[in-house]
């Protein structure tokens, strides 16, 4: 740990305690309002150490709170967790190895990843991954714990507004990935799915049913950028003239497919 001071500034270090500060805030009102919702202090508490993932601790909670079945309720939470795969394959560098890999993994989420790309050489990379994963897994299961009390103490947590956490929170992980264009027509196309099932399915099923919506558009759009390409490879071994008209010709209709 002496080693990690070390190696990062300043900034780095008040980056990560910026982080964890609204980590553990964010924590606050997860625990206060899984209490208030009927389940038992000990669950967000035992959750967040176990699970460290807020995003997906949010939905799994939000949905059972909602009559939702466990099934559906874990499958969406492993759904939002999905993104950790290839957070997993941009810093293997830093994860470490044998059994510091186990801990490594576990202390992986938005904010340490960041942090590590954000850093120009390897030693910093893994000083930041280490410190900020670290400090997050102390952060968020301490908010946890000091909403789940204040939950279970405060009459009705709800007249501050900490029933609006669970919305304001997915939105607000959302909103950064809806900039790009495929990324947004595969949210309207899965929203709009699950809008439609929700007054015919229990709650969580209009989610994952929504994932189909989402897994057809990228499929769509992927297979438009293939035949795009392909098109632009052939055309490398023709006439000047002939390429020009052709790949115009092609990129139309792949963008109109899109």
């Amino acid at each position: 740990m002496r080693s990690i001071w070390r190696t990062l500034d300043r900034g780095v270090l008040t980056g990560i305690a910026a982080i964890c500060l609204a980590v553990a805030m964010i924590g606050v009102s997860y625990g206060a309002t899984a209490v208030t919702a009927g389940f038992p202090t000990w669950l967000p508490m035992l959750m967040s150490v176990a699970v460290v993932a807020g995003g997906s601790e949010f939905v799994f909670l939000g949905i059972l709170t909602a009559g939702g079945s466990l099934v559906a309720a874990v499958l969406a939470g492993l759904l939002v967790n999905a993104r950790h795969l290839p957070y997993g394959l941009s810093v293997p560098d830093v994860v470490g190895t044998g059994w510091r890999r186990l801990l490594g993994t576990h202390v992986m989420n938005d904010e340490s990843v960041a942090m590590a790309l954000a850093q120009p050489d390897r030693p910093r990379r893994r000083a930041a991954y280490w410190l900020c994963g670290l400090a997050v897994l102390a952060a968020w299961p301490l908010g946890a714990a000091v909403g789940a009390v204040l939950g279970s103490v405060v009459p009705n947590p709800n007249a501050f507004g900490l029933d609006a956490v669970f919305p304001a929170v997915l939105i607000s992980l959302v909103l950064p990935a809806l900039r790009d264009p495929l990324t947004r027509t595969a949210a309207l196309a899965g929203a709009a799915v699950a809008a439609i099932a929700t007054p015919f399915l229990g709650a969580g099923l209009p989610v994952l049913l929504a994932l189909t919506a989402v897994l057809l558009v990228v499929r769509r759009a992927g297979s438009a950028t293939t035949a795009a390409g392909d098109a632009t490879s052939l055309a490398d071994n023709r006439e000047p003239n002939a390429v020009t008209a052709e790949s115009v010709a092609v990129t139309t209709t792949a963008n109109a497919a899109a």
